[in-house]
């Protein structure tokens, strides 16, 4: 009897369990609904948390500090058939590589993502021929098999970000191939020098070689040219020294202990140096706690907007005020910006403070235009953080916080960067009209210290530009300071533009200023950020003296 042919179907269990055994993964990602679905070997990809679905800030705070920008790039909507390649860490797991391409115009995007190791089959970094973090860690168990005193050290280049920002990823490219040629070249090719994350070089040397530390620094500090801009890399270092041996740790937890160093060193200010010690351990579960902390902040309202007050300098009169996210925390009373911004970031909640931001600053400046007729037409302005201005939805929450405060047009100032404009010019132009469309006023932040083109000034819909403090605050002592206002302030006004200058600090910066022509000033000499009651009561004697009191001495 003859067998009866077996029909072929598509048995779902089967390529699920083969996409488990390869370690892969395949994702969908819809924008419109903010959903992004895994099926396959999520648990050794590093996806396990957020499998089988999760939205698009919950994938781009799990991945490592320095990814996060290439991750929103990722989920960054793009026309049918664009292709993603793109490699990723998530937090707890090794460098991982997504591929896929957008679909149906441009409504969602499909592709598959696998360890890198998978795809490539090599055990160098492909863009500076170094070590990659997986071979890297294995040569550092070989090493460390041979008893004998090692030190290990980590160089993480500084701000990476503004430099894919201001150059793009192709010449930061060009960048991190120079320094990873630097690297080899500063050492013997059996020190094993790698690349281990986007922005992180290695190398591990016996320690009786001599200031190692110091020596990459030498060579990863050195000022190179690129694209025609002068480039001075700084680095934070991390370091710690091992005995090698049976009884050596593990070389990935190795890597662990001196990328807490790293961390260290990094807090400390950039180009800072920082030895493993215990005492990073228990900082680093300080620091758990404080992102634990920081996500029920939201929701308990502990972060608030403080206002510092924005003074016309013709008149003396308070024109208006910038908000600045301050932390009321329940035990550690007030929290420096500088110690929980960049743990929001880190968080992927940026997004929300910035929302939380515009609503409440919005809420009290309604409150204040109605208490105080006499004030004119008091305005606030509020920071849109790196990237705010590429989010979906950003325009219809301005509108919506508009609206619901029932503000006049301009009242809400929204203040930009430079990096966030060069990023993608042509999209920002038509984000900045929506945004001028629904009733908010625009600002761009620190003029004078990026690489913005005077070509893409003239045509973005801008009010205002704000000049960088540092230039206010020196140029009574230094002419190029003084210049750089001056003629900030005339190309202002040739282009229809108020000017702020941040940074004025007594009473002979306010005058220079005013010789000068500039609309308004900001700074410590008037009034640093003060909580809304206070910044109420500066703002209702101010109208009752006819003019803001201003410092006569240096801060």
């Amino acid at each position: 009897m003859n067998a009866r042919p077996r029909s072929l179907a598509w048995d779902a269990t089967a390529a699920i369990e083969a996409l488990a055994a390869a370690d892969t993964a395949l994702w969908v990602w819809t924008p419109a609904e903010d959903q992004l679905r895994f099926t396959g070997a999520t648990r050794a990809l590093g996806l396990g948390p957020l499998a089988p679905e999760c939205s698009g800030a919950g994938f781009v705070a799990s991945t490592l500090p320095q990814d996060r920008s290439l991750a929103e790039k990722m989920l960054k909507p793009q026309e049918e058939g664009a292709e993603i390649a793109v490699r990723l860490r998530m937090r707890g797991a090794e460098t991982c590589l997504w591929r896929g391409v957008w679909l149906e115009d441009g409504l969602r995007a499909a592709g598959v993502v696998a360890l890198e190791a998978k795809f490539t089959g090599s055990d160098r970094d492909t863009l500076t021929g170094l070590l990659d973090r997986r071979a890297f860690i294995a040569r550092v168990g070989e090493v460390l098999t041979q008893a004998g005193e090692y030190e290990l050290v980590v160089g993480d280049v500084d701000r990476l970000r503004r430099l894919n920002e201001a150059l793009g990823h192709e010449r930061t490219d060009l960048v991190l191939s120079a320094l990873g040629s630097r690297l080899a070249a500063a050492f013997p090719k059996d020190a094993a020098a790698a690349r281990i994350g986007e922005d992180e070089f290695a190398i591990i040397v016996p320690k009786t070689a001599s200031h190692t530390s110091y020596r990459v620094r030498e060579a990863l500090e050195q000022p190179l040219r690129v694209a025609g801009f002068d480039i001075y890399p700084t680095v934070s270092i991390g370091a710690v020294i091992v005995e090698g041996g049976p009884d050596a740790p593990d070389a990935s937890e190795l890597l662990r202990r001196v990328e807490l160093a790293v961390e260290s060193a990094k807090a400390a200010g950039r180009g800072g140096s920082a030895a493993y010690g215990r005492a990073l351990e228990s900082d680093s579960l300080s620091r758990l706690a404080l992102e634990a902390d920081l996500r029920n902040a939201f929701v308990r309202g502990e972060i608030t907007p403080f206002f510092q007050p924005i003074v016309n300098l013709k008149t003396g009169a308070v024109a208006g005020f910038e908000a600045l996210a301050r932390w009321r925390h329940p035990r550690r009373g007030l929290v420096p910006p500088d110690e929980f911004l960049g743990l929001t970031a880190d968080l992927g909640m940026m997004n929300d403070l910035g929302l939380l931001m515009m609503t409440q600053s919005a809420r009290q400046l309604a409150e204040w235009i109605q208490r105080h007729p006499l004030a004119g037409k008091l305005f606030c302005s509020v920071n849109l953080s790196v990237g705010e201005i590429e989010r979906p939805h950003l325009c219809e929450d301005v509108a919506r916080v508009i609206k619901e405060a029932g503000l006049p047009r301009g009242a809400l100032k929204l203040e930009v960067t430079e990096g966030d404009i060069m990023r993608d010019t042509a999209r920002a132009a038509e984000v900045l009209q929506s945004l001028k469309d629904v009733g908010a006023s625009l600002a761009l932040d620190d003029f004078g210290t990026g690489f913005s083109s005077l070509s893409y000034l003239a045509r973005l819909p801008f009010d205002t530009l704000k000049i960088d403090r540092y230039f206010v605050l020196t140029m009574n002592k230094d002419e190029g300071s003084a210049k750089i206002v001056k003629s900030v302030v005339n190309l202002g006004r040739d282009l229809s533009l108020e000017v702020v200058a941040e940074g004025v600090e007594n009473a002979e910066l306010a005058a220079l200023l005013l010789e000068a022509q500039c609309h308004y000033g900001q700074g410590f000499g008037y009034a640093p950020a003060l909580p809304a009651q206070e910044a109420e009561v500066y703002l209702a004697e101010s109208l009752a003296d006819g003019t803001a009191p201003l410092k006569q001495r240096s801060a």
